[in-house]
């Protein structure tokens, strides 16, 4: 069977709520910590357990230094704010004046520890965010400054859940629809009804409610992590429960518990076989006359927009001209978005979209040691017989770096911890 991981967005979605739910549904802290602080972008995280409603969750903040490093596991109660706070104030603190253009947050991203197509997926989403100001302020994207979202929390908000979620190595991701609450919201332009005009934008295709909560439930941060994920918007999928993750928002909303619940398991097999199948649309088009050099951003942004893959073959054109045919899959309800992607990216002037059917392996990762430092293995299984295994290459060049080993020794001593791992081994296995 495969796995399948579901964001229950009943009291909406913040940047912070994504990060506090995953972590508590088994995110390592350490592992997040270490990833976040290759940014050097001066912070701590908080991370405390407390109440909403009488749910016991998960709540994170981001502590813009670096002396305070504090994780406290007591319960507390958390006050409600006063309404017409600032949107993507996700951890209840001023942002003041910071703020940062697309180009500095890209270049903190480009040195940090994420993995290459982690990077190119964090870089895509802010370039998304710029772009959603931009069409609001009426002016070009490299003159955008993120406000809110160019805080530093915001940054480990986004960077973060882009780790957690590589981390889980779940590509089946669906969310419920959003709540989005109701109300005014201050930012840095004045103030606005909810949802704010860049959280609307974002939210633009999607299935979204109100329950008659005057507050701002979904922030900028929130929806552009779950659109970016979710390849699908509906109710709990048939699964089999694995875990579950509750992150609190910073306000305490009375009746209704602010938490975004994560629910991590196995999809309910329609079949007699365990591998995955389906139907995904395959998009593709062909193009004799843009420059070699966009593919790769272009292919970046299918994949930020949901691609599942994005392929690229050499055709000869008609008259004799070489060119290029993109070839994208994804799943039927983000058709749109990637056709768009390509319509806007791309010099095409038009697409071919079919409905495929498809199988696949059940994936996951095992955790193994090489020189002290952790290597993840995706093992690839049908009907519970493992077929494939490969050591993750972003892992085995970060600990070749580190130790000065060949990359080839880390992969083949990778490979040899795993196959010499046992149900009963002290290897973790996790989705």
């Amino acid at each position: 069977m495969a796995r399948v991981m579901y964001f229950d967005c009943f009291s909406g979605a913040a940047g912070d709520m994504v990060l506090a739910a995953l972590l508590d549904a088994g995110l390592p802290l350490d592992r997040l910590e270490a990833a976040l602080g290759s940014l050097g972008v001066g912070h701590a995280l908080r991370v405390t357990r407390v109440l909403r409603a009488g749910i016991s969750a998960t709540h994170v903040e981001v502590v813009e230094n670096h002396a305070t490093h504090h994780h406290d596991h007591s319960h507390t109660h958390d006050h409600a704010h006063p309404h017409g706070h600032s949107h993507g104030d996700d951890h209840g603190h001023s942002h003041g004046h910071d703020h940062r253009s697309l180009k500095a947050i890209a270049a903190l991203i480009d040195q940090s520890a994420l993995s290459a197509a982690g990077k190119a997926r964090a870089v895509a989403m802010f370039r998304r965010l710029a772009e959603a100001e931009a069409a609001i302020h009426d002016m070009s994207v490299d003159d955008v400054h993120l406000h809110e979202v160019g805080a530093v929390d915001s940054i480990i908000d986004i960077v973060g859940a882009v780790f957690a979620l590589d981390w889980f190595g779940i590509d089946d991701i669906v969310a419920s629809p959003l709540n989005v609450g109701g109300g005014t919201v201050k930012i840095a332009h004045g103030t606005f009804p909810v949802p704010a005009p860049a959280t609307l934008r974002l939210l633009a295709g999607v299935p979204v409610y109100t329950n008659g909560i005057m507050s701002e439930l979904v922030t900028p941060t929130g929806a552009l992590v779950i659109t970016t994920y979710a390849k699908a918007f509906g109710p709990l999928p048939q699964m089999t429960i694995e875990r579950i993750g509750y992150g609190a928002g910073t306000r305490d909303l009375g009746e209704v518990p602010n938490v975004l619940r994560v629910l991590i398991g196995e999809r309910a097999s329609t079949s007699d076989t365990s591998s995955s199948g389906g139907s995904v649309v395959k998009i593709e088009c062909e193009i004799d006359d843009m420059s070699p050099q966009l593919f790769g951003p272009v292919s970046d942004r299918l994949f930020a927009a949901g691609a599942l893959d994005v392929f690229l073959t050499a055709v000869m054109m008609k008259k004799g001209r070489p060119g290029t045919l993109i070839t994208v899959l994804g799943a039927p309800a983000d058709r749109e978005r990637l056709c768009d992607v390509l319509f806007r990216e791309t010099t095409t002037i038009g697409v071919r979209v079919e409905t495929v059917e498809r199988e696949t392996l059940s994936r996951e990762w095992v955790d193994v040691q090489v020189a002290g430092r952790t290597v993840r293995i995706k093992v690839a299984s049908r009907r519970g017989e493992v077929l494939n295994a490969s050591p993750e290459f972003d892992d085995c060049v970060r600990v070749a770096n580190e130790t000065g080993q060949p990359l080839k020794t880390v992969q083949a001593e990778a490979m040899r911890a795993f196959l010499a791992t046992s149900p009963a081994s002290s290897a973790r296995r996790h989705p």
